[in-house]
């Protein structure tokens, strides 16, 4: 088992005090996580040695920075096990990589009276560019239930699969309720219907191991912030059939072969994709962020948020008037949603942002979602490798003030 307290020493943006010296307590984690000692580090000797745009100079430097760019392509291959580095496409994030699946191999496959299948737990990023799609191609979007506990509805989805579906668009773990899905399953049923499938594996990846063979996925999105890595940068596995018989989305600098007048040939896997000046230092230290989660052990995270789940579940069952939502702690990842009777999520939030809590509260990006559960806003408390459960108890603590301070 992973030990949170020594882990959280690596962490200096957690070792800050704040509102006059309160300690802070950072549990909004399934926003952006932090970034430890070794990234930072990595990243500013990036920028201090090594640093210049890729794929296109005839320097040393270039050279190098070119190299440790494509060696962390490779690294990602490695740790999601890809059969491929080309199966790797860097973008700005979770919602450029879905964006680019559905302009580009929607564009070219959906056509009207066709339909994708969404879930009723998708994030935005996963639901606006199918929604674009369908308005562009006159396609029919169809939505899956969940049941009362917040898990998909898997037999629902069974029934709404047909001829006529040819994109199943579904997150791996809820970014509201924590939900795990049947990815594998999903995948299954979607295939035999003949549809290909798009995995948000935002929330999934940085908390358990991934193996995107065995998932038989068509394209997996997700995003380095949430997994101790930098903004700004995404990532789009595709199957490497799939992504070579796809044309580009965006076009300019180093997506090309040739360009005359006349027109252009796109470059090879994955360039073709890769538009532009990318990234660079976020790229270059995502192997930073990879080697130190594969040296914790993903499925030690895995277990360290579960028990954190259980532990927050079974303290803010103390207090009463705390309404938690989503399944059991052993069907989620570590996400604890829920609302306070008498108490609207914003309030709540900067009652506890005074007492030093870091939590989020709002429709997390998922409208339909809140709709579904009938409310507006919920709050969200999410954890990490370096969360214990002392930070469990100073939640709990200061959702217990908050009540008594508004009732």
């Amino acid at each position: 088992m992973l030990d949170p307290v020594k882990l959280k020493a690596d962490f200096p943006v957690l070792q800050q005090t704040v509102h006059n010296g309160v300690p802070l307590v950072y549990l909004d984690n399934a926003a952006s996580s932090q970034k430890p000692q070794i990234v930072i580090d990595t990243l500013s000797r990036i920028d201090s040695t090594v640093y210049a745009n890729v794929h296109r100079g005839a320097h040393w430097l270039s050279d190098e920075s070119t190299a440790l760019y494509e060696e962390s392509r490779d690294a990602v291959a490695e740790f999601i096990h890809a059969s491929s580095s080309r199966e790797i496409v860097f973008t700005t994030g979770t919602t450029g990589a879905i964006n680019i699946v559905a302009r580009s191999w929607g564009d070219a496959n959906v056509n009207q009276g066709d339909e994708i299948l969404l879930t009723r737990l998708e994030h935005h990023s996963n639901i606006v560019p199918w929604q674009q799609l369908a308005q562009r191609k006159g396609a029919q979007i169809k939505w899956c239930d969940i049941t009362e506990d917040g898990c998909l509805d898997l037999e629902e989805f069974e029934n709404l699969l047909s001829d006529r579906t040819r994109v199943v668009a579904c997150t791996m773990a809820s970014n509201v309720l924590g939900t795990f899905t049947p990815a594998k399953q999903i995948t299954q049923l979607a295939h035999e219907a003949g549809a290909i499938v798009v995995l948000d594996a935002a929330q999934a990846i940085p908390h358990q191991a991934m193996n995107v063979l065995e998932l038989e996925a068509d394209f997996v999105a997700f995003s380095a912030h949430k997994m101790l890595g930098p903004s700004g940068i995404g990532i789009l596995y595709g199957k490497e059939a799939l992504l070579e018989s796809m044309p580009p989305f965006l076009g300019g600098g180093s997506m090309i072969d040739v360009v005359s007048e006349q027109g252009f040939t796109t470059a090879a896997l994955p360039a073709k994709f890769e538009a532009g000046t990318p990234p660079i230092s976020p790229v270059l230290a995502l192997p930073a962020c990879l080697e130190y989660l594969t040296q914790i052990g993903m499925e030690n995270i895995h277990q360290h948020e579960l028990e954190l789940a259980s532990y927050a579940h079974a303290q803010l069952d103390t207090l009463g008037k705390v309404n938690i939502l989503g399944p059991a702690p052993s069907e989620k990842a570590g996400v604890v949603s829920f609302t306070v009777d008498n108490l609207h999520p914003h309030d709540l939030t900067h009652a506890l942002d005074n007492q030093g809590v870091a939590i989020r509260a709002g429709h997390h990006c998922a409208m339909p979602l809140h709709q579904r559960l009938g409310i507006t806003a919920s709050a969200r408390a999410s954890f990490y490798l370096y969360n214990t459960r002392d930070d469990v108890d100073t939640l709990v603590q200061a959702i217990d003030k908050a009540i008594r301070l508004f009732s």
